[in-house]
C-alpha cells in the first residue's frame, strides 16, 4: 500500500448540524445556476418518507442486458439526480447502494437515514441516487419461488440445507432463462459498465463514486473498467472483489471486539462475561435438542416449527451488522435461550420470520454474488474455518454454498484480484462492523496508491449518520483537502 495517510488529532467532535451544510432550501433550484436536463430526464418533486420535498430529476439510461451478446435485449437503469448547489459543480457523485440488491433511490427517501447526506454533498456536484440493474425502479425481474422447502419439523444437516439451496438455484436459473431473462447479464462487471454508460449519458468526463458495502465492491470493479474516468471514491464498509464471502475467523474476531466493548460496561459484563461461550453453548443445545415453536404460514394457519442450530446461526448473521441495532437484542435472545426462556423466540416467529420455508430468490442479488464468487484458496480457508467458527458458514448464506452451481455466471479469479489505481479514495470503517472489518477493508484497497482510512469507533456497518463529523470528513475529502483525523468516536451502545 502506498501513500496511506493516517492522522491523529484526537477525538474532538465537530459540533456541526447537518442541515446547516445545505446551500439552499430543499424545494428550490438556484436562480443563478442554469439546470442541465439530460436525455430521458423529467423534473420531479422528490419526497422523503416524512414528506420533505426537494426539486430533482428522474431519468434512466438504456443499456444491454448482456454486453457479451450482440443481439442482447436492452434494459433501463433508473436514477434520481439532485442538482448541484454550487455555481461550478465538480464530477457527478453517484451513490451505490449495498446488498447486493439495495435501491439507491429508496435509500434517499429515508429521511433520517442518508437523505441529509445526499443533500449535503450537492455542494460538490450533482448527486445521483442510482438504482443499479435489477434493483428498485430498475427491477422488472420476477422473483422465483423454487418449489423446494426446508423441513419445518425435521432436523436437517448443513449439507442437506446446502443441497436444497443448490437444487433450488438450478431450478430458478432455468425458470428465468425460460422467461427470456439472460441471467449472465446480472454481474458486477455488467453493472460497472452501466456506470460508464451513465457517465457518458451525463456528459461527464469523470464520476465520483460514493458507496457502502456491496456498493464499494461495485466501485472497486469500476476502477478496473473505467481507468482515467473516476475522480474520487468514498467507500464505507468496504467489500473487496474477493470478499463476497467473509472469513469465519474474522467474524469470531469481531465477537472478541464486542466482548471487549461489553467489558467496559460493568452491568453488561455481569450479564455477558463470555459471549463466545454463551453462543457456543446455545448452538450445541440446539444441535441436540431443537426447540419446538409455532409459526403462521402464508394462509394464516398455525404450524409447528422446529428451530434448529442453523436457524440460529442465520438469525444471528442477520443481526450483527450494527451494535446499536441488532446486537443488543441478539445477545438477550441468546441469554434467554441459554436459561430455557423461549418466549422471545416465539415473538420473532409471530412476526413471520419463519413463516415461509420455501426457498426463493431475487435474481439480482442471487446472480451478483454467484458471479463475484470466491477463489479456491479463499474457499478452502472458509470451509476449514467454518467447522469451528461461531456462525459456521452462514454469515453470507447462501454463499459459498452456491459457489460454482451456475458455472457460466462466475467472473473468474482475474475479476477477484484487488484493483490497482491512483484514484483518491476515502475509506470509512466502523470498529464494531459485524459484516466487513477494518483490516479486511484495508486489504481490499491494498493496491490503491492514495487511500485515507478513518475509523468510526463504536460504529457498525451503517455508519454514515452516526456522527455529523462523518459528513464533515466526506466534505473535506471531496473538497480536495487533507483529512486531518483518523478516528471519530461515537457513543457505545449499552449492551445491558
Amino acid at each position: 500500500m502506498k501513500n496511506i495517510r493516517y492522522y491523529d488529532f484526537g477525538n474532538s467532535m465537530l459540533r456541526v448540524l447537518l442541515l446547516l451544510t445545505f446551500i439552499m432550501p430543499f424545494g428550490t433550484f438556484s436562480q443563478e445556476q442554469p439546470q442541465s436536463v439530460y436525455e430521458n430526464e423529467q423534473a420531479i418533486t422528490f419526497k422523503t418518507q416524512d414528506n420533505q420535498q426537494v426539486a430533482a430529476f428522474s431519468g434512466f439510461v438504456t443499456v444491454p442486458e448482456n454486453r457479451k451478446l450482440a443481439n442482447s435485449r436492452t434494459i433501463r437503469v433508473h436514477y434520481v439526480r439532485f442538482p448541484a448547489t454550487t455555481k461550478q459543480p465538480g464530477s457527478p457523485i453517484v451513490y451505490l447502494a449495498g446488498g447486493p440488491g439495495g435501491s439507491g433511490i429508496k435509500t434517499a427517501e429515508y429521511a433520517n437515514f442518508r437523505f441529509p447526506l445526499f443533500m449535503a454533498l450537492r455542494e460538490f456536484g450533482d448527486v445521483i441516487a442510482l438504482d443499479q440493474r435489477g434493483t428498485g425502479k430498475s427491477d422488472q425481474l420476477p422473483s422465483c419461488q423454487s418449489g423446494f422447502y426446508t423441513d419445518a419439523d425435521t432436523p436437517q444437516t448443513d449439507q442437506e440445507i446446502a443441497r436444497l439451496y443448490q437444487d433450488a438455484a438450478l431450478k430458478c436459473a432455468a425458470s428465468w432463462q425460460a422467461q427470456g431473462i439472460d441471467i449472465k447479464g446480472y454481474t458486477t462487471k455488467q453493472s460497472a459498465a452501466d456506470l460508464d454508460d451513465l457517465r457518458r449519458h451525463l456528459k461527464a468526463e469523470k464520476l465520483t463514486l460514493w458507496g457502502i458495502s456491496y456498493g464499494t465492491h461495485l466501485a472497486l470493479a469500476a476502477t478496473k473498467l473505467m481507468p482515467g474516468k473516476l475522480d474520487k471514491l468514498v467507500l464505507a464498509s468496504v467489500e473487496g472483489l474477493n470478499q463476497t464471502v467473509k472469513l469465519p475467523a474474522q467474524t469470531d474476531a469481531y465477537f472478541t471486539r464486542v466482548q471487549q466493548a461489553i467489558n467496559t460496561q460493568p452491568k453488561a459484563k455481569a450479564l455477558y462475561p463470555d459471549i463466545a461461550e454463551l453462543i457456543r453453548r446455545v448452538h450445541e443445545r440446539l444441535e441436540t435438542s431443537p426447540i419446538k415453536i409455532q409459526t403462521i404460514d402464508n394462509n394464516g394457519k398455525k404450524i409447528d416449527f422446529l428451530f434448529q442450530r442453523w436457524h440460529m446461526q442465520r438469525l444471528a448473521s442477520s443481526m450483527i451488522a450494527d451494535p446499536h441495532r441488532g446486537m443488543k437484542r441478539l445477545l438477550a435472545l441468546y441469554r434467554d435461550l441459554d436459561i430455557g426462556i423461549t418466549e422471545p423466540l416465539q415473538h420473532i416467529a409471530n412476526r413471520g420470520y419463519f413463516s415461509d420455508t420455501q426457498i426463493s430468490f431475487r435474481l439480482m442479488p442471487f446472480a451478483m454474488d454467484i458471479a463475484s464468487g470466491i477463489t479456491q484458496q479463499r474457499l478452502a480457508q472458509v470451509n476449514q474455518q467454518s467447522t469451528t467458527a461461531l456462525l459456521g458458514a452462514y454469515l453470507n448464506f447462501p454463499m459459498p454454498q452456491l459457489h460454482g452451481v451456475i458455472a457460466e455466471l462466475d467472473l473468474g479469479d482475474a475479476f477477484r484480484k484487488a484493483p490497482v489505481s491512483d484514484v483518491p479514495t476515502l475509506v470509512l470503517s466502523g470498529s464494531l462492523d459485524g459484516r466487513t472489518y477494518p483490516h479486511s477493508q484495508l486489504d481490499a484497497v491494498k493496491n490503491l496508491s492514495d487511500v485515507t482510512q478513518v475509523i468510526i469507533e463504536n460504529a457498525g456497518h451503517n455508519l454514515f449518520m452516526r456522527s455529523p463529523q462523518v459528513t464533515e470528513v466526506i466534505k473535506t475529502f471531496l473538497a480536495g483537502k487533507s483529512v486531518q483525523t483518523s478516528n471519530i468516536r461515537v457513543p457505545l451502545v449499552e449492551f445491558y
